[in-house]
């Protein structure tokens, strides 16, 4: 089972990317999701999260009302639409799973995903 990022890229600061996470091995309907990404020299950081479908979504503050989660399940998978990206979301970006019911509880709950993507750049330039 594996999950492959796509959709990373350069953009302009105001711009919108849009990262799928495509699931092959697993049905992401009965996993909890998670968006995270890492910047140099930074450690990474929850910005999204989801204990499963019908669940209640989290963003962390910086990316809330920019960012978005949807999925398609006939596709088996996720998105994270990205939009007005700033100077300080230069990342890479990875998709994860945990457990369906884990995850996300007030907050990325990092120790719970177990299942990684390989991750995917996005880069904020003018």
């Amino acid at each position: 089972a594996q999950l492959v990022e796509s959709g990373g890229g350069l953009v302009r600061p105001g711009g919108s990317l849009t990262l799928s996470c495509t699931a092959s091995g697993l049905d992401l309907r009965y996993y909890g999701i998670g968006w995270f990404r890492q910047a140099p020299g930074k450690e990474r950081e929850g910005i999204f999260c989801i204990r499963g479908p019908g669940h209640t979504p989290y963003y962390v503050d910086s990316v809330k009302e920019r960012f978005t989660f949807s999925r398609d399940n006939a596709k088996n998978t996720v998105y994270l639409q990205m939009t007005n990206l700033k100077p300080d979301d230069p990342a890479v970006y990875f998709c994860a799973t945990a457990d369906v019911g884990y995850g996300c509880s007030g907050g990325v709950i990092d120790a719970d995903f177990r299942r990684w993507g390989q991750g995917i750049q996005v880069t904020v330039s003018s």
